[in-house]
């Protein structure tokens, strides 16, 4: 059976075939191969485990040391804000911290004047 488009045709053998191929040269899982399954109780590779006579973990005086200057060298690649910067940055936010508090207290105003007279409209004390 044969399926004619435009100038074309193409035989339903011909497609099964190529979706055929398509399957048989697909990879079978992204990224490559899988991990190779190991048993239980079985040590990986290389026993697993540090050989005698390695260097053990530095101490906690060491790594203390170690923390305290990539901190402060971290510390000196930040970009400070200037002094004007923070203070035009603060002026800010209380502006809107106020104008949000305003507006809330108005809300909530208008709620409370809606809510009284809706319980009064109603019936109610």
């Amino acid at each position: 059976m044969e399926k004619n488009l435009g100038d074309i045709s193409v035989s339903e053998d011909e497609l099964e075939l190529e979706a055929e191929e398509a399957i048989a040269q697909a990879p079978g899982a992204p990224g490559g191969e899988p991990p190779k399954k190991t048993k239980r109780g079985t040590l990986p590779p290389g026993g697993g485990r540090t050989p005698r006579g390695a260097t053990a973990a530095p101490g906690f005086f060491t790594r203390l040391r170690q923390f305290l200057h990539d901190t402060r060298a971290e510390m000196r690649r930040v970009s400070w804000p200037t002094a004007k910067e923070v203070q035009n940055t603060t002026i800010i936010t209380l502006i809107a911290v106020v104008f949000f508090a305003l507006y809330l207290f108005g809300v909530d105003r208008v709620w409370a004047f809606a809510i009284d007279h809706l319980r009064t409209w109603l019936g109610g004390t």
